[in-house]
């Protein structure tokens, strides 16, 4: 029995560490050191400026690539994962940190890491996989162009008085109307920072561009003390250690409203990281567990709010870096975290001399990695329900809430599936011939002939609530009433309880005319499912066929019986 248990957990929660320590030697050693230092040093300035841009302090942004960093590598389900704070993550933090404080952003990551655990342990990795297409880039396009207009302040270096709405339209309108105040110094580090980022790649791949520019502007700002705002000049010193974990006191009436914020947190960092994960597997010809991945994802979130962290997933461009590195386990992971909390203890002191406008700079060009314009303008090319879902998605994004753009995605996307099935499911009535089952879709079989006194009811396409008009509709088309009625199911893939509920309703209304009823050809999970509702029964012994053709058979012997 215990072993039986083991066995159930490990389908669902097996770290791949546990898989990779098994062969680890000193040259994968090597190889795991170089990568997770240059993943740290690169994940350095994005962690920062990922923490200012959600509305917290820098610090924080450190704190949660360095413990849900090492927790994701530790407990996740790809060789080469690298998580920490991301992007996708600044629109949605924000909002909550504006409504409901610092308190209510580490309850909602919380709760959200919960939420990771209980997708992992339902197996809800491989669905989650499939969120349609047209959501993700309409979302992820629209963080991106929200993330842009958060760093126009700072890029420009407005010097304005008051706060930068947070509502889109405003918060143009307020750039607009202080434009004149604008920094020439900050502008010109800003775009020196874009300019280093985008190109210095041609120069050098090893070392980033983002750190160059940081370290560069930054020297440049302390050197000819320039008057530029910094993370000094804004947040005072940085810590350079850890708070004690606290478990923060929220009222029910709060953890009933963070529920939706934290549920976009949960959907986010779980397409996020798994969408990593499955880059990172193309990249390397590995296979990471997705169930793993999310339940150490969970675990993460729920541990690192505990020491001042935001919500932290797997990072696309870290873990490409990682593998353009040399990265081969985990462990590449856990040096990144390591790496970085040796920055924060020792040298975290001098981060608070980077300019505002640098870490602008940076976001700027994470945005535009972010915006997957090349993919939205592809997707105009499909059909128009696509498009609509992903300009649906976009907007709302941008001129609404995160947490109600995927609301409304979903719901529109799955309205728009629904209709599509419906449009595919069909139900027709013949009493001529009807083609055997060695017809398909793409072929048509051979026409067998339909006795007199025999009426086939066939019903094509899923057989669910959505066609219960259909149904009905065909029902009140009959114009004669034959002896036997043939029900077909030969291409119903599944049937709900509203389809359940119909064909019990027309089975009860045909026999109780004095109309036998035959079933015909329905699939090993259809059958299953009407004989749990006792539908064979309610059709008599020997009416449930196998095909058409026995179907027909048993008509003409129920035929032949009712004669003599």
């Amino acid at each position: 029995m215990t072993k039986l248990n083991l066995s159930r957990i490990s389908d669902v929660f097996h770290p791949k560490i546990l898989t990779t320590l098994k062969e680890y030697n000193r040259q994968t050693f090597l190889s795991d050191l170089v990568a997770g230092i240059i993943v740290g040093v690169v994940a350095l300035p994005l962690a920062i400026a990922f923490g200012i841009a959600s509305g917290v302090s820098p610090e924080k942004g450190l704190i949660t690539a360095i413990v849900a960093g090492f927790l994701i590598s530790v407990l996740g389900g790809s060789r080469v994962q690298i998580g920490g704070p991301t992007g996708a993550f600044i629109v949605i933090v924000y909002g909550i940190v504006e409504r409901f404080g610092v308190e209510g952003l580490v309850v909602a990551t919380i709760m959200a890491g919960f939420m990771l655990v209980g997708m992992g342990i339902l197996q809800l990795g491989t669905i989650i996989k499939f969120m349609p297409y047209p959501i993700v880039v309409g979302f992820t396009s629209g963080i991106a162009v929200v993330i842009f207009s958060s760093q126009i302040k700072d890029l420009f270096g407005i010097t304005a008085d008051g706060n930068v709405p947070a509502d889109f339209v405003e918060k143009w309108g307020y750039y607009f109307s202080h434009f004149n105040s604008f920094n020439y110094y900050a502008l010109a580090l800003g775009v020196f920072t874009v300019l280093v980022s985008v190109y210095w790649p041609r120069v050098n791949k090893k070392v980033p561009g983002t750190l160059i520019a940081l370290l560069l502007t930054t020297a440049v700002v302390t050197i000819f003390k320039l008057p530029v705002e910094t993370i000094g000049s804004r947040f005072g010193e940085i810590p350079n250690s850890f708070q004690a974990p606290q478990f923060p006191l929220i009222s029910f009436d709060t953890f009933r409203l963070l529920l939706a914020p934290a549920f976009t947190i949960a959907i986010l960092g779980a397409i996020e990281s798994l969408l990593s994960a499955m880059v990172a597997d193309g990249a390397t010809g590995g296979k990471h567990r997705s169930n793993t991945e999310l339940i150490g994802q969970g675990i993460a979130n729920i541990i690192t709010p505990l020491f001042g962290g935001i919500p932290a997933t797997g990072a696309i461009a870290r873990t490409m870096t990682n593998i353009r590195n040399g990265g081969k386990t985990p462990v590449a992971g856990i040096i990144h975290a390591l790496v970085l909390l040796l920055i924060l203890l020792f040298f975290g002191k001098w981060a608070r001399l980077i300019p505002m406008s640098t870490l602008a700079g940076i976001l700027v060009v994470v945005s535009y990695n972010m915006s997957e314009w090349r993919s939205f303008k592809n997707l105009f090319r499909n059909d128009r329900s696509e498009v609509a879902v992903l300009l649906t998605t976009f907007f709302l994004t941008v001129v609404i809430d995160l947490t109600v753009a995927i609301q409304f995605g979903l719901l529109l996307a799955v309205l728009l599936f629904l209709k599509r099935v419906i449009e595919t499911s069909d139900v027709e009535i013949l009493n001529s011939e009807v083609e055997d089952e060695n017809g398909d879709i793409a072929d048509e079989g051979e026409q067998l002939a339909i006795p007199s006194g025999v009426e086939v009811f066939e019903i094509r396409g899923a057989f669910f609530f959505g066609i219960a008009n259909k149904f009905e509709e065909a029902e009140r088309n009959l114009t004669t009433q034959p002896v036997i009625r043939i029900i077909r199911l030969r291409r119903v893939p599944f049937i709900d309880s509203t389809g359940l509920n119909n064909l019990k309703s027309f089975i009860m209304r045909s026999t109780g005319k004095g109309i036998t009823v035959v079933l015909s050809g329905a699939a090993p999970q259809v059958l299953n499912v009407l004989e749990k509702n006792k539908i064979d029964s309610l059709v008599g012994e020997g009416n449930v066929c196998t095909d058409i053709t026995a179907a027909l058979q048993r008509a003409k012997e129920i035929l032949q019986q009712r004669k003599s």
